[in-house]
This record gives C-alpha cells, structure tokens and sequence, in this order.
C-alpha cells in the first residue's frame, strides 16, 4: 500500500530458502504428488520437487499457523496469528489459478488448526486459547454455517481438528483433557458434540487421525502414547505402548494400512503397528518432528521444528535431508566484495553460506549455544569476521570453515556490529 501510493514498484518474491517447521503439520505433498506445499513466515510456498520451482500464496499479514490442503488438492487453505485484540483470518486458495478463493474472518487472535470434509464442501478451523471456538464454513457460499464453544470451560486449549474419511458431517476435535466427536446437522444449522470417554486417563492430544472406515480415530497426546477411539460408541478401546513410551510426545500420527507413521518431541520417527502398538522401524534426526506427509507408496516427508525437510523410505528408513535453514531469527547477511554467486547467513548457533543460484548450502560453521549477531567477508574473500554473543570476534575460512584467529573479550557484553 505505501509503496503504491508513492509511486514505488513492489518487490516481488522470486525465491525462498527456508521452512517454518514450527508449524504443527505444515508440510503437505499435494495430491499431483509433483509439488510440497509448507507455510514460511505470512507466504506459503508451492515447490516443484523435480525442478524446484517456487510458487507463492501470499495474502496473510502475519505469521500463518496452520494449512490443510483438500482432499482433490482443488483448495489449500491456511490460517493465521495476529495480535492481541484483533481477528485472525482464514484464506482459502485456488489451487489451479493460485489465487485468494474467499477470506474467512472471524477467530480471534490465533488459528489453531483447520480441516477439509471429503466432498471439500466444508471447512472447519479452531481458534486458539484467546478465542476457544470451533466454526464450521461453507465454502460454496463463503460463509459460517455453525460455531460452538471448542471445549467445555473445565478443560484446557484445543489443539487439532480432523474430519472424518468418508462422512462429511463428522469431525473432532481434541486438545488439553479435551476430546470430542462434532455431527453437523445441516438442516438447523448446528454441529452437536459428544464428549469422549477416556476412563481414568487423562490427556493432552496433539495430533488426530481418522481411520480410512471411520470406524476408529487415533490421538497422539503428550505422554507419548497413542489412544484408539470407537467413533460410533465414542469409548476408549485401547492405548500404548504401555511401557516404550515416545519421549517428549507425539507431535505427528499418520495412518499407512496397517500401521502408523509417528513422529515424536525427540525426533524420534518409528513405524508403529496398529494392533500391538510395537515399533518396527525407527530413527532419530534432530528437532521435533512436527510434520509427516506421504509421497506415494514407498516414501514419506518429514519436517522438523528445526527447519529441515527429510525425504525417507519406507523399506529402510534411509533418509536425506532435501531442505534445511536456520530455524531461528536470521541476524545478518553478507556477500563478498564483487561476487554475487554465494552469501553468508548468521543467527543462533552457526554460520551458513550458501549458493545464490541453487539456494543450496555449502558450509555450516557452528559454535554452540553462542548467537551470531553480524558477519562480514574481508576483502579479499579469504575470511568472514563474525561477531558474537560472548563478546568474540572469530574468524572463519569460507572454503572449509575453520577457525582463524578470535579476538576475546572485544566488547564486555556481547559483539554487535562489525
């Protein structure tokens, strides 16, 4: 708006490196299977995984917290945070056209989590601790059919919605001692929630999915179990593993025939069996493992809460990493003197430069639990100075990253600018 209304150009978004792994499930491969689909800051990113091409979805004004895509991968739809006092919207996208479909607004502050039926008829969103409600959205008519309190006042934040596989009138929700099955009756316009019987369990559920029968959902919780729900009678059936509990929670749950994808706290991916609960295969990368997506029958993606994007197979586990970044604030950038086909990036615990043509990283320099605040390459392009946290000036080799020479003690508190 202020650059058009001085007569300035805007900038327009060519190329990205990097990937908001916070983002609970906010990695997707799209239906085509030819493109992922992952939010980073207020754009969502459409890659080409064969050519790598960035496409953008940009129409949010603050950081987007949650994105679904369809079940035809007709619409992508996403939501948003904002700040306190104001309301959150939700964008629904034509995925063909890649343009804005409709703007949903409505929750308050945060959008926790959204929700496609299978027809695509309906969109559900949950809005986050500020606004505690749940609306369900008719998408042909671009309007609100129903909203209801998410949770009942006793029980805590509601943290995901999923719908069901096969009826469209069934979704649920579930969050903090907080479980529920929502039947939508179109004709008076209300959704009716019943209230899971967990016995003497008490959870907090993180991740939902439903069976291909609709027949069972399956609820990760914070524990580092997994709790199996009968939807017609909404009772408990079963829950483990008993004793080889995830550590630090599962984040992810996904549902392949006869067994479950989970990704937990501590990075751990495992392959679970429905009916024991007992890990067949499993590894372990760094961060939290926020997102799994399948890619046909022999892979899946997995995204971290550390920013990096793993492609692995389903018969060994063998994995690489196909995206990595920075996964905290980016603090300073620098070129060399004249030479434009790589840069150097710096924020908490490293140093990275990277290729400008291929977007590829080509070295990582890293100095634990230390923030790097600015960099610069000499000019000669034989060093890049760094300055640190710990009041050092250090210096790198760019080819093999190897220290030079530290300055100690340049400043008492911290070095800032170079």
């Amino acid at each position: 708006m202020i650059a058009n209304d001085i007569g300035m150009e805007k900038l327009n978004l060519t190329s990205t490196i990097g990937f908001a792994g916070k983002v609970p499930g906010g990695l997707l491969v799209h239906p085509d299977e030819k493109h992922i689909v992952y939010p980073l800051g207020n754009t969502i990113v459409v890659k080409n995984l064969s050519t790598h091409l960035q496409r953008f979805l940009s129409g949010h004004n603050d950081n987007v917290s949650c994105v679904t895509i369809s079940k035809t991968g007709y619409y992508i739809a996403s939501g948003q945070q904002t700040h306190m006092g104001f309301k959150a919207e939700v964008i629904i996208w034509n995925y063909q056209e890649m343009q804005i479909n409709c703007r949903l607004l409505l929750h308050k502050v945060n959008v926790e989590a959204i929700a496609f039926s299978p027809n695509e008829k309906f969109l559900a969103t949950l809005g986050g601790q500020d606004d505690g409600s749940v609306v369900l959205w008719d998408i042909a008519k671009k309007e609100a059919v129903c909203g209801a309190a998410a949770a009942v006042l006793s029980a805590g934040v509601t943290h995901c919605v999923a719908f069901a596989s096969i009826n469209n009138n069934v979704f649920v929700t579930g969050g903090n001692k907080t479980l529920r099955v929502w039947e939508l009756d179109i004709e008076k316009r209300i959704i009716q929630p019943t209230d899971c019987s967990l016995g003497h369990l008490k959870r907090i559920v993180q991740c939902i999915t439903v069976s291909d029968d609709d027949q069972y959902m399956y609820c990760g919780t914070t524990s580092g179990d997994i709790l199996q729900i009968n939807m017609k009678t909404k009772l408990l059936s079963q829950y483990g593993p008993l004793k080889d509990k995830f550590s630090l929670g599962i984040l992810s749950i996904l549902l392949k025939n006869n067994e479950f994808l989970i990704g937990a706290g501590d990075g751990t991916i495992s392959l679970v069996k429905v009916d024991s609960f007992k890990r067949v295969r499993s590894i372990k990368v760094d961060g939290e493992i926020t997102s799994l997506t399948l890619f046909g029958q022999t892979q899946f993606f997995a995204g971290t809460s550390f920013s990096q994007i793993y492609q692995i197979k389903f018969e060994d586990f063998s994995y690489q990493v196909i995206s990595t970044c920075h996964y905290a604030k980016v603090l300073d950038i620098s070129f060399p003197k004249n030479y434009s086909r790589l840069f150097a990036t710096c924020s908490i615990n490293d140093i990275r430069v990277w290729n400008a043509e291929t977007s590829k990283e080509l070295l990582r320099i890293v100095i634990p639990n230390m923030t790097c605040n600015a960099i610069e390459f000499t000019p000669d392009g034989k060093s890049i100075i760094s300055a640190w946290d710990d009041g050092k000036i250090r210096a790198f080799t760019p080819e093999t990253g190897k220290l030079k020479f530290s300055i100690h003690d340049a400043h008492n508190k911290g070095v800032t600018a170079l």
